[in-house]
């Protein structure tokens, strides 16, 4: 399934009062790490309006865009929403190295939403052609230098947010909270596909999974990314990171849990949640 185009600019005239309000008081709340109880406005029905709010939010948080997260639709939402994923803004002061000797400190909104997901992370080397709005699979594969093993911190100021669906959590960054990169996979475009992944949240094994867990596998999100920000007006320029998908899973986390996700044979990422604390 191709991405649905987005017809919108980023020039704020062109967007309601409502995303501006709704966007203003996301970013508001991210920034001073406070819950927002409901969502804060009218929930948008259509993508469309979800990547206007979105859209609107980029421009006013402070700090630049590094990268983007891809989520999973549920099948049950397509039909209406017409796209089988989704995309969030992943800012550069939210983007982690994974250490050997210590775990990455995850931030948590108190009140609000946090979930570890195991990821495999791709890395845009080359140029993007912006005007060009379908891609297939070898092309997208030809367009990334550099595959890294992952974890995202799904976040919002929001808890609710991915009960009331991908539009909503679209327009809220896509849900992200954070990027955990990890080591270089060697050799990734003949071994990507093979290896296994086990996610642990305080000892426990929460999920098992990988690159083929995701619908399409990891590049079908890289595929899909290329096609929806050229036509959001958003390319992917080099060095822009691209993380995937949950491939063990999405799981809720609280501050004080510990997490570990286990690339056999590559690396195992330990991270630890802590509170947020107010920028």
């Amino acid at each position: 399934m191709s991405a649905t185009p987005v017809t919108m600019s980023g020039a704020a005239e062109d967007l309601t009062a409502e995303a501006t309000a709704i966007a203003q008081q996301f970013v508001s709340a991210r920034l001073a790490r406070r819950c927002t109880p409901d969502y804060p406005g009218r929930i948008p029905q259509t993508m469309a309006e979800s990547y206007a709010i979105q859209d609107i939010a980029i421009g006013l948080a402070p700090d630049r865009v590094v990268g983007w997260k891809v989520g999973g639709v549920p099948p049950a939402q397509r039909p209406q929403l017409g796209v089988h994923r989704l995309a969030g803004a992943i800012f550069a002061a939210n983007v982690w190295p994974a250490t050997a000797d210590a775990a990455t400190p995850l931030p948590e909104i108190e009140g609000g939403f946090a979930a570890v997901e195991a990821e495999f992370i791709a890395r845009i080397g080359t140029g993007v052609d912006p005007a060009k709005t379908e891609w297939t699979i070898d092309e997208a594969r030809a367009v990334i230098d550099k595959v890294f093993v992952g974890v995202e911190l799904a976040g919002s100021p929001l808890s609710a947010i991915n009960d009331l669906g991908s539009a909503v959590v679209a327009s809220d960054f896509g849900n992200n909270g954070g990027l955990v990169v990890g080591p270089e996979l060697e050799d990734w475009r003949d071994t990507l596909d093979d290896i296994q992944v086990e996610t642990f949240i305080n000892d426990a094994s929460v999920g098992l999974g990988g690159s083929r867990s995701l619908e399409g596998g990891a590049l079908e999100s890289v595929r899909f990314l290329l096609e929806h920000c050229a036509r959001w007006g958003r390319p992917l320029t080099a060095g822009m990171l691209v993380s995937t998908g949950a491939v063990t899973g999405v799981h809720r986390v609280h501050a004080g849990d510990q997490a570990v996700c286990v690339f056999k044979g590559i690396a195992e990422l330990q991270c630890s949640v802590v509170r947020a604390e107010a920028k």
